[in-house]
């Protein structure tokens, strides 16, 4: 079940990140944000009552906001990064850390994968780098360095969150992502309150930045299911693979050839997630 449940999120991640990133290519950035984080919160504010508590505690909805926290983190350093810096260093180098350093505290709180498993988890670490891999070169050194440490930020968010949210209790139902999403939606609106951004979005925009919040938001939940049926580490590294749709669906619907080093990634994923239903 923790096989399937992180691989329909890692699905719903990739179908997210294409029709976000479609949003934002026509948008500024935080515009669409705040239309994301606010179908997110609305999706997982209807859907919370019926899968778990009336009332959650509040112990759970602080780890959700913390969540929350880390994941802006990740997606504000990630978004700087590509735009500022060499995308081929910060996408696959989030990426990889924001995988790791779950699967790390998974295996600091004893969680012990099969062998089989194992195998498929060593397969999966380099398909999450060469699925986020983008061409771009650079000869300026501090550049580089400032590359890796966008990615380096953004992956530790990403991973932050990842953590935080499976640290909440089984009992609280979803109710902690709403914690999460409320958290990341006051930022989004304070920086569009009292920045330099105003909140402007092109005409046909809405619906697809709309679509991709709740498409995040079932990933979310899907993830933190995932979760609580198995172990963190194998939740973490299938999830992460949510750049292989993302590459499909940009084939499919823009006609974007897949590189070689990602037809290798989702080569490696197939056989990695394979592996892993195997244990």
């Amino acid at each position: 079940m923790t096989l399937l449940l992180s691989l329909v999120s890692a699905f719903l991640y990739g179908v997210a990140d294409f029709s976000g990133g479609s949003a934002t290519r026509r948008n500024r950035v935080f515009s669409v944000m705040f239309l994301t984080q606010a179908a997110g919160a609305l999706v997982v504010l209807i859907a919370s009552p019926l899968v778990g508590p009336s009332a959650p505690r509040t112990a759970d909805i602080a780890w959700g906001a913390a969540a929350g926290a880390l994941g802006f983190v990740g997606v504000a350093a990630l978004y700087a990064g590509l735009a500022k810096h060499t995308a081929a260093i910060v996408s696959p180098l989030s990426a990889l850390i924001g995988a790791i350093l779950p699967a790390a505290f998974g295996a600091l709180i004893g969680e012990r994968p099969s062998g089989t498993a194992l195998v498929g988890i060593a397969l999966c670490v380099p398909a999450i780098a060469l699925l986020a891999y983008e061409k771009g070169e650079t000869e300026d050194r501090g550049k580089l360095r400032a590359s890796f440490l966008y990615g380096l930020v953004a992956g530790l968010g990403f991973g932050g969150f990842f953590v935080l949210i499976s640290r909440t209790s089984p009992a609280s139902g979803i109710w902690p992502l709403l914690g999460s999403r409320a958290t990341t939606l006051v930022i989004v609106i304070a920086i569009l309150a009292f920045g330099k951004n105003r909140f402007s979005l092109a005409r046909g925009s809405v619906a697809i930045a709309l679509f991709a919040g709740a498409a995040d938001m079932l990933a979310n939940v899907f993830f933190l299911l995932a979760t609580r049926t198995g172990l963190l580490i194998i939740a973490t590294l299938v999830t992460s693979l949510y750049p292989a749709p993302t590459v499909v669906l940009a084939r499919i619907f823009q006609g974007q050839k897949i590189s070689l080093p990602r037809a290798a990634g989702i080569a490696l994923a197939l056989g990695g997630v394979a592996l892993i239903g195997m244990r």
